[in-house]
């Protein structure tokens, strides 16, 4: 194949896993790869039935209202937690094919997505946000094992794109502000996200899907279903993804393949063995980040140097030299205007990444009233990402350097709970362990040097195996060990009222072990953390839930929570870690575990022909850690921070329509209050961040959709608002507010046995169009990649971290069953 990294051992180790019954399931996060090391930064961030309703479906257990057969964004009433929204298959299969399932929650109220891509797969621009919470603060579980924290260069989990292919996913339900205390995460302050991957078929066949669109996408998908193989009825089925697409802007692309299986084993009527299994296998040429003097002064249009040629490594050559004060160099006449040229363009920057995870379910109901769940998973991954920066010189002499860090990831461990059912109530309780070795380390390797334009060797391929660094910048390695514990109760006085009381303990011990830090590329700053360790312990997180019933259709629920985030792990100054800090800063730190209560409540409604819900929350939240930045781009000075409390109140109100046969018009609106509630004193200056909403997340969002069907071809468009957001701390600099259009359209032709004769076994075939961003609007998408600025004074104008939305695009797909 095209890319496969060759690291025998990450394979072989993974493979041993799965065939010694520890198999994997997939949890991993990201903590965020930071492409300019020389800022100390990281960021916040870095988403079948053709009439589409949203409905309410309630636990069997209770007196339930029957809903039509309606939307794949619906309401669920579970018995253990106040509000869970569904997403289903057939609402991702709206979105461009191989499209990022965070993109289509993104359409939900209260919640954000953004990428610089139309379907959301850069994992560097990436974000999504709920109720304020960012996404490193959300918990997200496949099949109920934990995927950890998602963030750029995740450490205690993975990307859930890299987990499973969009085309694989039955659902996902997601609970907003109040993360539930079943699900197995230690970081759900602003809820959760849980995957549900779909079962193979009971008849023997397979799907074939295939996109082409701008920027010479392609987007293939195959999956072969074996049907029951024998009287036991054991299934399984075997996919494979591939996408590819070249950059919107500048030169290079991105592409991305995968392979994902599911074997089901039934035993008996009402019990089964699963296995699961994934190799996904990532690399991306990135966008440039971008800060507001760029995009006033040159726009939106400047990338990297790259360009496939030798004259962009010339530019970058002659741009290194001057960065450095060296005789020879020069940037770019299109430069002259910025205050910071040196940063405004590095010559190149990837991400590649390889996952090889697996877990194996066993669901058994034990007898009519007691079920009892166990998974056992593991999971390994390879992450290399990659900038070439102009400020550390290859001993050969040439003025820039790759720097790519190499974070690697091993995690095992078992998630197992049991529910009973007695009278009136049904009784819960579980755990989760898991051992995780994190090392996170950074090489750097020779750029060959340019004279009177000749090599002296060949180029780093930055999307491919990497060998012989000649220096080592930092090295830091952790072992954590995490246990959970929950017990709850689902009471029911009368079949229309459910009370429900759980709690959930954590438990979870970090230690890092020996670390280096490379003085002459730092400078002379000290040692980095080593031989350290922190212990998160909290024995009593609560969780306290009404729903009552009251007429058919009427639904209204109180929901109380407490949950805790553990400390987050990194490279040095990469996160807002306490650990990827000097070692006398972690002696002077006192940091402590961000926690946050949660009060919410609401009421839904849904009939035939309106679905309506409203959704009102509180939330504490207590010791926000984030890593801010002060001084020059050039010189920054970046430090973890307890930022204090946040207070956030907020209202989520929509409403769906469906006046006629075929036609649907969906409207949503969305408020966050959420304000820092102290000012802060960063290195002796005080910043007036009291009151100010809180970096990166709107105020207020809008968010509409008008659907028609007719026959066989269904029309949609929507639409979205989202409001000024703050860049800096203080508020002093906020990204524009903007509107996004999209449009799409699909024709169901069905069975080709009624088209061309002999064709009967291609079935269900779809064709599909999708236009993203129809108007054209250029906006600004992913901010606080690189962290957040304090205030325009610290330099935030021109501080680059943001980066922006695609243009326009085209797609055009089908999809068929054989």
């Amino acid at each position: 194949m095209k890319y496969i990294f060759k690291n025998s051992t990450m394979m072989c180790s993974s493979f041993f896993l799965l065939l010694y019954a520890f198999p994997v399931q997939e949890a991993f996060a990201s903590v965020y790869h930071t492409k300019m090391d020389h800022r100390i930064i990281n960021s916040n961030r870095k988403n079948n039935t053709s009439s589409k309703k949203v409905g309410i479906t309630h636990h069997p257990v209770r007196n339930s209202v029957v809903s039509h057969k309606v939307e794949e964004i619906g309401v669920v009433a579970h018995p253990y937690r106040s509000q869970t929204i569904k997403v289903t298959a057939r609402e991702l299969q709206r979105a461009i094919p191989g499209t990022n399932p965070l993109k289509v929650i993104g359409q939900l109220p209260g919640v954000m997505f953004q990428s610089d891509d139309p379907q959301g797969l850069d994992t560097w621009s990436s974000q999504i946000m709920m109720h304020g919470f960012q996404q490193q603060e959300i918990g997200m579980t496949l099949d109920g094992m934990p995927l950890g924290e998602m963030t750029y260069r995740n450490y205690n989990g993975t990307n859930p794109l890299q987990a499973i292919s969009s085309e694989n996913i039955a659902n996902l339900d997601i609970s907003r502000s109040a993360g539930a205390e079943t699900v197995a995460a230690t970081n759900n302050l602003g809820g959760s996200i849980e995957y549900i991957s779909s079962d193979p078929k009971d008849k023997l066949g397979g799907q074939l899907n295939q996109t082409f669109g701008s920027n010479s996408t392609y987007h293939t998908f195959i999956r072969f279903d074996s049907g029951k193989i024998n009287s036991s009825g054991t299934k399984f089925y075997v996919s494979y993804m591939r996408n590819e697409n070249s950059l919107w802007k500048g030169y290079g692309k991105q592409f991305f393949q995968q392979v994902n299986s599911k074997f089901v084993q039934p035993i008996g009527d009402r019990s089964r063995i699963t296995a699961f299994f994934d190799w996904s296998d990532l690399h991306q040429m990135l966008y440039q980040d971008y800060s507001f003097e760029m995009l006033n002064k040159i726009g939106p249009g400047v990338n990297y140097y790259y360009n496939g040629k030798l004259s962009g490594y010339q530019a970058a050559y002659n741009a290194a030299l001057a960065a450095q004060g060296l005789g020879g160099g020069s940037y770019p006449s299109y430069l002259s205007g910025l205050s910071d040229q040196a940063d405004a363009e590095y010559y190149n920057g990837a991400t590649n990444n390889v996952d090889l995870l697996g877990g194996l379910k066993a669901d058994l109901q034990l007898t009519d009233r007691l079920k009892w769940n166990t998974t056992f998973y593991g999971h390994g991954q390879e992450n290399q990402t990659t900038w070439t920066t102009p400020y550390f010189s290859s001993p050969n002499g040439a003025p820039l350097s790759d720097a790519v860090k190499r974070p690697e990831i091993r995690r095992f461990g078992v998630v197992s709970a049991m529910h009973y059912s007695i009278a009136h109530n049904a009784i819960g309780m579980g755990v989760w362990y898991e051992n995780n070795s994190y090392n996170s380390s950074m090489y750097a390797y020779e750029e060959p040097t340019l004279t009177n334009g000749v090599l002296s060797g060949p180029l780093v391929n930055d999307t491919h195996h990497f060998r012989d660094p000649f220096a080592e910048l930092f090295n830091q390695s952790y072992n954590t060990n995490t246990f959970t514990a929950f017990v709850n109760d689902t009471y029911h006085p009368i079949r229309t009222v459910d009370i429900h009381f759980g709690f959930k303990s954590v438990l979870n011990t970090t230690r890092v072990g020996s670390g280096y830090l490379n003085q002459n590329y730092y400078g002379n700053v000290g040692s980095i953390t080593s031989g350290e360790g922190l212990t998160v312990a909290k024995p009593f997180l609560p969780h306290i839930g009404i729903a009552y019933r009251f007429l058919p259709g009427h639904e209204l629920f109180v929901d109380i929570s407490e949950n805790v985030h553990t400390y987050s792990q990194s490279g040095y100054k990469l996160a807002a870690s306490p650990f990827s800090v000097l070692q006398s800063a972690f002696n002077n730190s006192h940091v402590r575990p961000e926690t946050a209560w949660t009060y919410a409540m609401g009421y839904r409604f849904n009939n035939k022909f309106v679905s309506a819900n409203a959704y009102a929350y509180r939330t504490n939240f207590n010791n926000r850690l984030q890593q801010v930045t002060s001084g020059t781009p050039l010189n920054p000075i970046s430090a973890v921070e307890n930022v204090g409390n946040v207070t956030m109140n907020g209202v989520d109100a929509g409403i769906t329509l469906r006046p006629f046969r075929g036609i649907e018009i969906y409207n949503s609106v969305s408020y966050n209050h959420a304000v820092y509630d102290k000012n802060l004193n960063v290195l002796g200056v005080n910043y007036a961040l009291k009151g100010k909403q809180v970096v990166n997340y709107p105020r207020f969002m809008y968010k509409t959709r008008l659907s028609y069907s007719i026959d066989k071809a269904t029309v949609w468009v929507d639409a979205s608002y989202t409001g000024a957001r703050n860049y800096s701390y203080t508020g002093d600099l906020k990204a524009p507010s903007y509107w996004l259009v999209n449009l799409g359209a699909d024709y169901r032709l069905g069975n080709l046995d009624n088209y061309i004769k002999g064709a009967g076994f291609i079935k269900n075939v779809i064709f599909s169009l999708n236009v993203s961003n129809l108007a054209n609007t250029t906006y600004i998408a992913t901010m606080g990649e690189n962290a957040n600025p304090m205030s325009l004074s610290s330099g935030a104008y021109s501080y680059q971290s943001f980066l922006l939305g695609a243009p326009r695009q085209f797609f055009g797909s089908i999809r068929s069953e054989f």
